[in-house]
């Protein structure tokens, strides 16, 4: 069985879950947010692609 879930929702759960249990302010994760938009829009974005795209291969164990 297969389920598909888009990184956004596994992203918010994570989110969700670090300021639920582990008590980190919201102010702190909508600021990490808006620096990940930020840092998307400078020359590391391909850098930070390549990297998320082959730490995933990895985990998923389809690099060839």
């Amino acid at each position: 069985m297969n389920l598909d879930l888009p990184l956004v929702v596994v992203l918010g759960l994570i989110a969700w879950a670090a300021v639920k249990f582990l008590g980190v302010r919201l102010w702190i994760v909508v600021v990490i947010t808006l620096f990940g938009f930020y840092l998307a829009d400078t020359f590391m974005a391909p850098a930070i692609d390549h990297g998320t795209r082959n730490g995933v291969e990895v985990v998923n164990g389809t690099n060839d």
